[in-house]
């Protein structure tokens, strides 16, 4: 395994993206087309006016309330929805070098912020990004073309230095999303949250109030569950080295003890904030698992 990705696989997940981004009329859960329109775009329109019917307008769109209160056919008029501002903020973290199925997480998030990438430009949004974690943060100004993702996937299919201080550069990252995306915006935070994450809920809540925010873990099974492969040495983001034995139960069960509850405080988070929460594990095919997390997340919708 690699620990970073070919530019050309992410440039190449552009027709991959195609079945997240696709408009359609309604949400189809068999062919999962229209995912990231249907939950992130609305309908794609946006009521403008209630005007007299006229000889071949949409008998759909009919407003059955003027009409029956004035005695004349009115229907309501849409105009196609605005373009939204989506910033991808991308973990480069020492911590994203790590994997023990068949990708590093670092190569797993550069997938993801891809796709998401791809579709939010194929529905004329404007797209932009922030990575931190990494020598320094680096900031993508969103735009209607392909330049922003085209030197985002650059910068992550490119080593870096890595910074020890990862939570100060998540927290710089999240203020600068919040401001980079004006209001009413999209934010997509891929990350490594199993660690802790001082004042994340706080940092959460200010970029909430002023745009929607959906969050990817990006998880490996060995976070879940440590393997028995007895006496290992780890290298630490200072570069330490630190021996463990896997091989103690008690330690072992200790560890996915305390992952289930990370996992869990992640889960009341988001859910206390209305956060949209979308794990992809490193052996999980990135594609299939994002569609299946907007599909749950329409479902969601359609219900509040």
């Amino acid at each position: 395994m690699h620990p970073y990705p070919l530019l050309q696989e992410l440039v190449e997940l552009r027709r991959y993206a195609r079945s997240l981004g696709l408009p359609s009329q309604q949400l189809v859960s068999s062919s999962l087309s229209g995912l990231y329109a249907s939950v992130f775009r609305g309908q794609g329109l946006n009521f403008e006016e209630v005007r007299e019917y006229r000889e071949g307008d949409d008998i759909r769109n009919m407003d059955w309330k003027v009409t029956a209160r004035t005695g004349k056919p009115h229907l309501k008029v849409f105009q196609e929805e605005r373009e939204r501002t989506v910033v991808l903020c991308v973990d480069k973290g020492p911590h994203m070098h790590f994997g023990t199925r068949k990708v590093f997480k670092s190569v797993q998030a550069a997938r993801v912020t891809a796709l998401l990438g791809w579709a939010a430009n194929s529905q004329h949004d404007r797209v932009g990004g922030m990575l931190f974690g990494g020598e320094r943060n680096e900031y993508f100004r969103p735009s209607k073309d392909r330049r922003a993702i085209w030197r985002m996937l650059r910068s992550l299919a490119n080593p870096d230095a890595a910074s020890g201080n990862h939570e100060g550069l998540l927290a710089d990252a999240l203020r600068q999303a919040q401001r980079g995306a004006g209001t009413g915006g999209l934010v997509f935070i891929i990350a490594d949250f199993n660690h802790d994450l001082p004042d994340l809920e706080h940092h959460l809540l200010q970029l909430r109030d002023i745009h929607s925010v959906v969050l990817i873990p990006i998880d490996d099974p060995a976070d879940q569950r440590l393997p028995d492969m007895g006496q290992v040495l780890f290298r630490d983001p200072q570069g330490g080295l630190i021996e463990v034995d896997t091989g103690n139960a008690r330690a072992r069960e200790a560890y996915a003890r305390d992952w289930r509850h990370r996992r869990a405080e992640l889960q009341r988070l988001a859910s206390r904030l209305r956060i949209a929460l979308i794990p992809i594990r490193t052996d999980d095919d990135a594609h299939l698992t994002l569609m299946r997390g907007l599909e749950k997340r329409a479902r969601q919708k359609a219900f509040q």
